[in-house]
């Protein structure tokens, strides 16, 4: 267990120092463990038809990239769902962090777009990888979960009353209010 911890810290120190000095003085970026496994995992992507990856920052910046999910069923079809992906240099070791970029009525995502989905918490291990994320976040939309929530009141009104609960989503989807919570139109 102690060589576990000295092999974090390792990668830790080596990802503070990715930038090295080439041979003709030039500053040379070094990639990390982790940009080399995040770049073999994108290269695997193996995604449904409903979500799309993009890199804003352009291709240069691997760490930091966005998924588009666009559920087509459940309470959640022809939505439009936008997260954010900041990937620690220490990848795989360190789950991605999550967040919803789209405001979204939803018992596992609150409304500052925290994602409630156990493989990025307690359930993360290096063998994971981004698109077992991206799945997850996936089945998040077609099938939300009341038991583990973020969102207590829509976890409650799904669990209570799923009838109100799809009015609830369709009207926030459409850029209504749900009670005194106004959303953007995500359809």
């Amino acid at each position: 267990m102690i060589g576990l911890f000295k092999v974090k810290e390792k990668q830790k120190e080596e990802a503070k120092n990715t930038n090295t000095r080439g041979g003709g003085g030039a500053l040379v970026k070094k990639q990390s463990a982790g940009e080399l496994r995040l770049h073999k995992d994108i290269t695997e992507l193996n995604l449904p038809k409903s979500c799309k990856i993009s890199f804003p920052n352009g291709k240069n910046d691997l760490m930091n990239f966005e998924v588009t999910i666009k559920p087509d069923e459940g309470y959640y079809k022809s939505g439009k769902f936008v997260f954010t992906f900041q990937v620690s240099a220490v990848y795989p070791h360190e789950a991605p962090k999550v967040k919803c970029k789209t405001k979204v009525y939803h018992p596992n995502i609150d409304l500052e777009g925290n994602v409630c989905l156990n493989i990025l918490r307690e359930d993360w291990k290096p063998v994971l990888n981004i698109n077992t994320v991206i799945y997850g976040l996936f089945h998040l939309f077609t099938e939300p979960n009341h038991e583990d929530p973020l969102n207590h009141d829509a976890a409650a009104v799904l669990r209570d009353n799923p009838k109100l609960f799809e009015t609830n989503v369709k009207r926030a989807m459409g850029g209504g209010y749900v009670g005194e919570i106004a959303f953007p139109r995500c359809m």
